[in-house]
């Protein structure tokens, strides 16, 4: 029997083997994305400051997984790549598209006003959506935080893509303030008891920037991030009695730096005084960004916490698949100090390598899966997967087809403690920030930069069995992996539907 027969076979022993009253024959996932959360920020990737008990546990009680991958180092592409298991090459949306041609969707106060101008490119109708398979076999699929697939008035909103139900930000841009003047609760817009803060308002003129008081218009009454956890619980009551699939796709940490004022009153007091960001790298201006942004992460993660304790309240812990993970790695804007938090470590910080790029601390992030009973706790894989992986698994974990366009692999055979079939590589695409492809091939990683700007074409060559930080190019010296990687490049590449995907050097007209 191949390995393909015996996961499958395991898989089915594994959740059909009960009665449904001890084991539903079809476990519950709860798939926790949040946003621009670095590897190294969370307490079991080794960080010190920041504070992740809840993260934490679930790691402990699961299997961690050192090599996985987001799609791509921006939102849009990465949720494209999770949900349609289509990688970079192939994905409809490759980059983060405002679909610019409709107006001034960069007004963030006319586009809270018209819907035409919120939101960003949608997918196509009838795409096949991670949602809409699950929705086929019987599953509740719900989604809450951030979409960014499609605005609220074409076809690609998350009613129309396989979700019962939706919550949250539609859009991209407008969740760069998180006292939003509004949600979108299924097709509905939903106001809320915000005045509009256009981002990147600074600070009054006359204003003390060492006075707390001073920061006051950027702390208003509705805090996205809980009113989206109160649908989220409220989602997991209303469920309990049929399989679901909650897609949580927080808002958190990605900045603005904004907070509960009595969550970061807990890091000002361990960090000490600091100094105040003023705004000049974008968003909005901070009293204490430190502590600020820890108060996130630690939200995130409290959060995370009364999601577990609720599964537990309803009896479905142990027929519930629980992932937390990342859209991409960190951020290097917005008052982030990702030095202070080493938040890529191991790999490179700062502008260049991390998020909006493919190198490591770009794409490489964190992802725990928790399943009581039929994964082991306090386990480990260095399996390297991809978000474009996530459909094929949960496929075959189910017994149905994968759809025949989707470019993963499953890795449920590592998640039951199984032989894993390993990737003989995975792909990137990316053509914002001047233009990129990747792959990685076992330990060898291989990249491109400036495809797009400079009609570049030279591969990088990295070893990330010594050269984590991808610091020592060493393509010269190996001239027969280079080539290898050139024609993965090249047989991965097809010319993208968007105009604005195209890159010339790749022969895309």
């Amino acid at each position: 029997m191949n390995r393909i027969f015996l996961s499958l076979l395991a898989a089915i022993l594994f959740i059909g083997c009960s009665s449904p009253e001890e084991n539903p024959t079809k476990p519950n996932i709860v798939y926790i994305l949040a946003d621009d959360l670095g590897f190294g920020e969370v307490g079991y990737q080794g960080q010190e400051k920041i504070h992740t008990p809840n993260i934490d546990a679930l790691a402990a009680s699961g299997m961690v997984f050192t090599n996985h991958y987001s799609g791509a180092p921006v939102c849009a592409p990465a949720r494209c790549i999770l949900l349609t298991g289509k990688h970079g090459g192939h994905a409809y949306i490759r980059g983060n598209d405002e679909w610019r041609e409709r107006g001034e969707v960069w007004d963030y106060a006319k586009a809270a006003a018209d819907p035409n101008l919120e939101g960003q490119r949608p997918l196509p109708t009838g795409t096949v959506t991670l949602a809409s398979l699950l929705q086929g076999q019987g599953y509740k699929t719900g989604i809450v935080g951030k979409w960014g697939l499609g605005a609220p008035t074409t076809e690609s909103i998350p009613t129309k893509m396989g979700f019962d139900y939706f919550y949250g930000y539609n859009c991209q841009r407008q969740a760069h303030n998180l006292y939003p003047p509004h949600m979108w609760e299924n097709e509905r817009k939903v106001p809320l008891n915000n005045p509009i803060v256009v981002p990147n308002t600074k600070l009054d003129p006359e204003a003390d920037p060492n006075d707390p008081a001073s920061y006051a218009k950027y702390q208003q009454k509705d805090y996205a991030p809980t009113l989206m956890h109160e649908k989220v619980l409220s989602f997991l009551e209303e469920s309990k009695d049929e399989p679901f699939f909650l897609y949580y796709a927080s808002p958190l940490p990605h900045v603005p730096l904004q907070a509960p004022e009595e969550d970061v009153d807990k890091y000002e007091s361990e960090f000490g005084d600091e100094a105040p960001y003023d705004g000049s790298r974008g968003y909005f201006p901070n009293r204490y960004p430190h502590a600020t942004y820890a108060a996130m992460i630690t939200l995130l993660d409290q959060q995370i916490g009364e999601v577990r304790d609720k599964l537990k309240e309803l009896g479905l812990e142990e027929n519930t698949i629980i992932v937390v993970t990342s859209d991409n790695g960190p951020t290097y804007t917005g008052g982030v100090d990702f030095d202070y938090f080493e938040s890529s470590k191991p790999f490179t910080n700062g502008y260049g390598r991390t998020k909006g790029f493919v190198y490591e601390g770009g794409i490489r992030i964190p992802m725990l899966v928790s399943w009581p009973g039929k994964v082991q706790a306090g386990s480990t894989t260095d399996h390297i997967s991809a978000f474009y992986d996530v459909m094929p698994t949960i496929c075959d974990l189910l017994g149905i087809p994968v759809p025949a366009d989707a470019d993963g692999k499953s890795f449920l055979p590592a998640l039951l403690g199984q032989e894993q079939e390993e990737h003989e590589y995975l792909f990137w695409e990316f053509p914002e920030y001047g233009g990129q492809q990747a792959v990685r091939m076992g330990k060898w990683k291989a990249v491109r930069q400036n495809i797009v700007k400079e009609e570049n074409l030279e591969i990088e060559l990295y070893d990330l069995s010594v050269d984590p930080k991808e610091q020592n190019n060493v393509a010269e010296t190996h001239p027969e992996i280079v080539k290898k990687m050139e024609e993965i490049m090249k047989k991965e590449h097809t010319t993208p539907e968007i105009d604005r995907f195209k890159m010339a050097a790749l022969g895309d007209k």
